[in-house]
């Protein structure tokens, strides 16, 4: 199956985001062990969570666009019932 370039930013934007969220976590919580474990745990679980939401918009935009696919699909499929029927 082809991807257009849509997909293909998608699909990188996503594997980019991971590798954010594995090494931002890492940073986050060393930049602010000085400030005590406690907070720097606090620290990145927030980081955590807000990239966790940052990917699931990404993730949303790809299933929609695979919607809008399908509808126009579909969409297409009935336009040629329909002219069939009127003739």
């Amino acid at each position: 199956m082809q991807k257009d370039k849509f997909d293909r930013i998608i699909s990188f934007l996503l594997g980019a985001s991971w590798a954010i969220v594995i090494f931002g976590a890492l940073i986050t919580f060393k930049l602010f062990l000085f400030l005590g474990f406690s907070l720097a745990l606090f620290t990145t679980v927030v980081f955590i969570v807000i990239s966790f939401f940052l990917i699931l918009g990404l993730d949303s935009f790809a299933i929609n666009r695979q919607k809008l696919e399908e509808a126009k699909k579909q969409t297409e499929l009935l336009e040629k019932i329909y002219s069939q029927q009127i003739t």
